[in-house]
């Protein structure tokens, strides 16, 4: 937060705070924040973020934190309440609670609402969702609920990794095949919580931005390659339908207003998780 212009949060509430929602804790605390941390069970958040222990599937009975910022990176997978998503009612029920809604709110969705556009283009903010699978869909719907009640901001970040995101790594120690055309499309935690700070810092954010490194597109088999061989292991095979699939991002923008990230394309980004692996 060394731009002058820059907007700072005086305290913020993180929604659903996990590995991405802490690291991002931890930033904004470094720099004066309070936070708080909000989960069904917080109470081994780390220090100083401050633990809010709340269950979002039913309606909220405690007080929640007077802020002025707020980040939500729930889960789509919270199970139905009364046969409705429980994604959607964990929104509804944190409106509910909120003493009001705080100036700015920024929403974590995900690259996955457009798992039915077929393009080969890189695909803009502009660009409207394509929602294929079931999961999309409803990441739609809880982007529109977002705005609606919250005037959020929102980010799509693609595949997430990093330390204790290494379903990947796992992938290849196991040697199981993989579609090595599919095209792919990451981002690592630590950039990704760079970019939500500055989505609650900066005065004017986007409405909608991609959170993707600078290798958008990459076949799925170049990245494995890479870790097969820091792992000093052999790549894993192709699988049997070998279709190209996949998307590319365009995160020209994001590019633009977050500079250099500090892991750029997948090789710095595996090479740091490997390490960390490895004590």
């Amino acid at each position: 937060m060394t731009d002058s212009a820059s907007r700072s949060p005086k305290n913020t509430l993180l929604v659903g705070c996990g590995q991405l929602g802490t690291e991002l804790g931890q930033r904004l605390a470094a720099d004066g924040v309070q936070v708080y941390g909000l989960r069904r069970n917080a109470t081994d958040l780390p220090s100083p973020l401050k633990p809010v222990s709340v269950d979002l599937s039913q309606p909220v009975t405690t007080s929640l934190p007077d802020v002025d910022s707020m980040v939500i990176t729930l889960t789509p997978s919270m199970p139905a309440v009364d046969n409705e998503p429980g994604y959607l009612m964990a929104l509804k029920h944190l409106a509910q609670a909120l003493p009001k809604t705080p100036a700015r709110v920024v929403f974590v969705s995900s690259t996955r609402v457009f798992d039915g556009n077929p393009a080969s283009y890189p695909i803009t903010e502009d660009d409207a969702p394509v929602p294929a699978s079931q999961r999309a869909q409803l990441l739609v719907a809880a982007e529109d609920l977002a705005r609606e009640l919250f005037d959020a901001t929102i980010v799509r970040p693609a595949g997430i990794y990093g330390p204790g995101r290494e379903m990947l790594i796992r992938k290849v120690r196991a040697g199981e095949p993989v579609n090595r055309k599919r095209r792919t499309n990451r981002i690592h935690q630590t950039d990704l919580a760079r970019v939500l700070e500055l989505m609650l810092t900066m005065p004017q954010p986007p409405a909608v931005l991609h959170a993707v490194d600078q290798t958008p597109g990459v076949p799925l088999g170049d990245v494995v390659d890479y870790i097969a061989q820091r792992l000093q292991l052999e790549p894993p095979q192709g699988s049997v339908d070998g279709v190209v699939g996949g998307k590319i991002l365009d995160a020209r923008l994001l590019h633009t207003l977050l500079g250099p990230l500090y892991y750029p394309t997948f090789k710095q980004g595996y090479d740091q998780v490997i390490a960390a692996a490895q004590g």
